[in-house]
């Protein structure tokens, strides 16, 4: 099924596109070379002419290089280099978009530049004669279509912080064959404009043309005992036809009677997985973000029920800090196909806020500010860059005093923006915010985020790069780790647990609780065979159960701790 079935049928929606494409770019480049009497004047010659007029032979020599970057003997030999390797890891959908974005750029390039014809500046042109008209360039388009397509594979399957700067660098690159073009006279700027438009068109044609990932087919009915599980799912973004391919998942790995239950707003889904448990669900997938995720953790929390995570919300930290895709079909495809694995979870209390989980970070500040700052309908339009866009709001808003206290060590006094204290320590674009973290060690970790003016933020942010470590009240960000860590400040400040606001206090508490909850995470190349999942799965029962008096053990231990809080709090 394609994502275009109940419409149009899929080609005709392609032939479409590719006609809307065409069409557009032949009509801009004759409204740029015949406007309508007295509408505009282009009035392009003054920038080439200016370049012209100001060449170097070291200038000229660099954009050489740049126009060599998107020559067609290039273009064509780096595509099909880089969809020979995207073939040879079975990814057929991106090297097919890869290679038929370049294909269909260059296809209208040629047409376009043979309708429109429009003649070269009158200035002195480094590359000669060319056979093609100056509209649209070609050199642009091929370099937006092909670094541009890079740039966009390697955010989405380099993990790390380089995934970022390898985009940056593969998006900088039609950027600077553009301005090699006009510096060397071949082109008008509206010419490499539509260049560029052009590619970037390409690349969402092509990825919108080809078909949709197939939905595994469910096991035939009979062939295998089935272990009912549920998908405990966030309503606003979670989609009916996304429980349905997710449903397909379950079932193809041998999963069955699929419940499917809506979370409530008032506690993320909690009593959702409460009643899948109580179903007699062996696995819960929680379909949504980070706060989904850890209210089905809190209540499966001292089972032997088995969480699996599926990332449909905006940061989806614990499933980026597990290892499973940003796809949710995927993501639980990755799971089901890898190993059980135990990790830890927080619990978190504080001045007016009772004892609940967290299963990522919690924080008192700058991040908790910015967290309740950023709004669902931006969020949901946006994805995670949404709190980028809040944050730049708060980037000014004063240092405070806070007291810190971990274990039983000394308190610590300092002037911060902001205190995050998590269970795994990596934030979107692979940025290791907590270096040390990780979500089986039995400790939690955390950082006093304290840059003083625009050099502390310069400092902060390369610390964050680069992994680099600073001591002491001066370090723009400062880490310490420990079982319990309190934050204690002198006014009522922004709270947040796992994203989620929850409200302002002074005071917010964290231990860590070690062991807490079984999860699925990918198969690892040390994991020979993989840990079997579905009706196999039943053979680790008793190992599973062998594990549960210990975790009930914690369990107990946990509402004891609850119970006193709550006892403090009254009192």
């Amino acid at each position: 099924m394609t994502r275009t079935q109940g419409r149009v049928p899929p080609y005709v929606a392609v032939v479409v596109a590719v006609l809307a494409q065409g069409t557009a770019l032949v009509a801009a480049g004759l409204l740029v070379t015949h406007p309508p009497a007295g509408w505009w004047d282009p009035g392009e010659r003054g920038l080439v002419g200016w370049l012209a007029a100001h060449r170097t032979p070291a200038l000229t020599t660099v954009s050489e290089w740049l126009s060599a970057l998107a020559f067609t003997p290039a273009v064509v030999a780096v595509t099909a280099a880089v969809a020979a390797l995207l073939l040879i890891r079975h990814r057929w959908r991106a090297a097919g978009w890869l290679a038929g974005a370049v294909a269909l750029q260059a296809t209208l390039f040629v047409t376009a530049a043979h309708l429109v014809d429009r003649a070269r500046p009158d200035v002195v042109r480094l590359d000669g004669a060319l056979p093609t008209s100056s509209f649209p360039s070609g050199h642009v388009g091929a370099a937006t279509a092909l670094y541009g397509g890079l740039g966009l594979l390697a955010l989405r399957g380099v993990r790390g912080r380089w995934r970022v700067v390898l985009c940056a660098l593969a998006w900088t690159v039609p950027v600077l064959v553009a301005a090699s073009r006009l510096y060397r006279g071949m082109h008008h700027p509206t010419d490499v404009l539509f260049g560029v438009l052009n590619g970037a068109a390409a690349l969402w044609v092509v990825a919108h043309a080809l078909p949709a990932r197939e939905r595994p087919a469910p096991a035939a009915p009979g062939t295998s005992p089935r272990l009912p599980a549920a998908l405990v799912h966030n309503p606003v973004a979670v989609d009916p036809a996304r429980l349905e391919e997710l449903s397909a998942v379950l079932a193809a790995h041998g999963y069955g009677p699929v419940q499917h239950l809506p979370g409530d707003p008032d506690d993320c889904g909690r009593a959702a997985a409460g009643r899948a448990l109580a179903g007699g669900a062996r696995l819960v997938a929680a379909c949504g973000g980070d706060g989904t995720v850890t209210a089905c953790a809190e209540a499966l929390a001292g089972t032997d029920a088995v969480l699996a995570v599926v990332p449909c919300g905006t940061g989806n930290l614990l499933a980026r800090n597990l290892g499973l895709p940003t796809d949710p079909a995927a993501a639980l495809t990755a799971a089901l196909t890898g190993r059980t694995r135990r990790i830890d979870l927080m619990r978190a209390e504080g001045d007016g806020l009772p004892v609940r989980a967290a299963a990522v970070m919690a924080g008192i500040g700058l991040d908790a500010a910015v967290m309740a700052d950023t709004g669902r309908a931006l969020k949901r339009r946006l994805g995670w860059p949404a709190y980028a866009i809040a944050a730049t709001r708060h980037l000014r808003d004063r240092r405070f005093p806070l007291t810190v206290t971990v274990d039983d060590a000394p308190p610590v006094r300092r002037q911060v923006r902001t205190a995050v204290v998590g269970n795994v320590g990596t934030l979107q674009g692979g940025v290791r915010l907590l270096p040390d973290a990780a979500p089986d060690d039995g400790l939690l970790d955390l950082v006093l985020v304290q840059p003083h003016g625009p050099r502390g933020w310069s400092r902060a942010l390369l610390s964050l790069l680069t992994g680099t470590r600073h001591r002491g009240p001066a370090a723009p960000l400062e880490h310490f780790r420990g079982r319990r860590i309190r934050s204690t400040a002198d006014h009522p400040h922004p709270r947040e647990c796992d994203g989620d606001s929850v409200g302002d206090g002074r005071t917010l508490t964290l231990t860590a609780r070690p062991n807490a909850l079984l999860v699925r995470v990918p198969a690892t190349a040390q994991d020979a065979p993989a840990a079997p999942t579905g009706p196999a799965a039943a053979q680790d029962a008793p190992a599973v159960a062998q594990d549960a008096p210990a975790v009930a053990q914690d369990a107990t231990a946990v509402a004891q701790d609850a119970t006193a809080g709550a006892g403090r709090e009254a009192a």
